[in-house]
């Protein structure tokens, strides 16, 4: 009955809820605002709710749930000591529009935030404004293209991007104006050094890079990429999706980049997925501070100020930013300290390399190298299933698949990204489901291709899901 909508369920005349009587006079709406058919609300009782939305809740799956290797995307427990601080009414009942010496709290946590991620990542400032990573791509574009105008070098309308990247970075060059030029990797999984240098001349206005890339793998020639860009008179881009196999332990600044871009709701382990909030701040170097959006705090002897630039982009959100989501990352740095920063990073590599060495007998493992934060096979060895298979098989298991058929350098990609605080006993357990899934598919493929058997939706038609969307109620009916 509660797999059921809740309209499904509904029956004339059941009561949930009794209103107290109104202490408001009553009012009479103008005939213009009424509404001119009934309101067609479900009629159920106060048991059938609850019922109703704690089953659905049920069949969420997140990472407080179980093991959620989502490679590319660092799907990281948020600390509850994070949730407190961010939902004290201290922060909460703030409103943006209040003077600067009331709120002297919010712009101090605003300003050490910047100071701590600029520490981490050698950029000298941060802006907060960008909602999220795609988002924080976009500001840094703008930046770089604002850099050119300034300098009245009109002809950079060129970004280089690797064919290893997210999707997101030729998509957020594309919408600030710059034509994307691909640059093709190597047998290693990295930058083609002799690719690159053939691509470059005074059309480029930058490379948007992640490092590790999309492959779990590290940029070994970045020194020698940074130096090529900056002698072209070009600058580096820094995508921040895979900031958590550094940290503590490489600074993009260091590699030579001078915008960066970082996912709070990645790296910061705050809630990521479902549609936010999310938070992108953009960090830049020195030269390149005056361009970062408005408004910008800083700090002088009377205490914390915005500052509005006159050669910024302008503003590219409402008020500052998700600043709850800001508060989140400041109590997880701070919980974690400088002295504890650098386990993230080792325990994530750790982590992958374990899974990789465990699972390369039984998935194809197409670049033979040790990986960062995050390891991509290419489909099993038997090739008796598919890697879309061995993924709904994964449900049948109670485990989130990793993610599938990305990077698109491989027709089977599997990307898995165990993060740092997932256990030995985790990743054993996951590990062994994927070897038997793997011995599954050698003597009972059709278990794989009819999978998932235990969920509650079984195996979609994906095609005719995208090509028929029911995106609302009446389209279910």
């Amino acid at each position: 009955m509660y797999n059921k909508l809740i309209f499904e369920i509904s029956k004339k005349d059941r009561i949930a809820y009794s209103l107290a009587n109104s202490s408001i006079d009553n009012y009479e709406l103008p005939k213009e605002l009424l509404r001119k058919t009934e309101l067609n609300l479900p009629e159920v009782s106060e048991l059938d709710v609850i019922r109703h939305y704690t089953n659905i809740s049920q069949k969420n799956y997140g990472v407080e749930s179980g093991f959620y290797p989502l490679g590319s995307c660092t799907m990281k427990y948020n600390p509850k000591i994070n949730e407190e601080i961010a939902k004290n009414t201290n922060f909460t009942n703030i409103h943006p529009l209040q003077p600067e010496d009331t709120i002297q709290g919010a712009l101090k946590v605003y300003y050490d935030l910047s100071n701590y991620l600029s520490e981490l990542t050698g950029l000298d400032k941060f802006s907060f404004s960008p909602f999220a990573g795609a988002h924080g791509e976009l500001t840094g574009l703008m930046i770089m293209r604002e850099y050119f105008i300034q300098r009245k070098d009109f002809k950079r309308t060129k970004i280089i991007i690797p064919d290893s990247a997210h999707g997101t970075n030729p998509a957020s060059s594309a919408v600030v104006g710059f034509s994307v030029v691909n640059v093709k990797s190597n047998e290693n999984g990295t930058v083609d050094i002799e690719a690159l240098k053939s691509l470059l001349n005074d059309e480029i206005a930058g490379i948007m890079l992640t490092n590790p890339n999309t492959l779990g793998l590290y940029e070994n020639d970045i020194l020698q990429i940074s130096e090529l860009l900056h002698e072209n008179g070009s600058l580096l881009y820094y995508d921040g999706a895979n900031l958590n196999a550094l940290l503590g332990i490489a600074r993009p600044a260091d590699m030579g980049f001078d915008i960066v871009h970082l996912n709070l709701h990645k790296t910061f382990s705050t809630p990521h997925g479902g549609g936010g909030p999310g938070s992108g701040p953009v960090g830049v170097c020195k030269r390149l501070i005056p361009y970062l959006p408005n408004p910008q705090v800083i700090k002088d002897d009377e205490g914390y100020h915005f500052y509005n630039s006159d050669k910024a982009i302008g503003r590219i959100s409402g008020f500052y930013g998700n600043f709850l989501v800001y508060l989140k990352a400041y109590a997880y740095i701070l919980s974690i300290g400088k002295e504890h920063m650098d386990k993230i990073a080792k325990y994530s590599v750790l982590n992958a390399n374990y899974i990789k060495e465990s699972l390369r007998k039984y998935y194809n493992l197409p670049i033979n190298r040790s990986c960062m934060h995050e390891v991509v096979f290419d489909g099993l060895i038997s090739k008796k299933a598919s890697t879309l298979d061995v993924a709904k098989r994964l449900l049948d298991y109670g485990y989130h698949p990793p993610t599938i058929y990305f990077p698109l350098l491989f027709h089977q990609s599997m990307m898995i990204e165990p993060v740092e605080n997932e256990t030995k006993e985790t990743l054993d357990s996951f590990i062994e489901v994927m070897i038997k899934i793997a011995k599954e598919a050698e003597e009972d493929p059709e278990l794989l291709f009819s999978a998932p058997h235990n969920t509650v939706v079984k195996r979609l038609d994906e095609v005719k899901a995208v090509r028929e969307l029911k995106v609302k109620f009446g389209d279910l009916l």
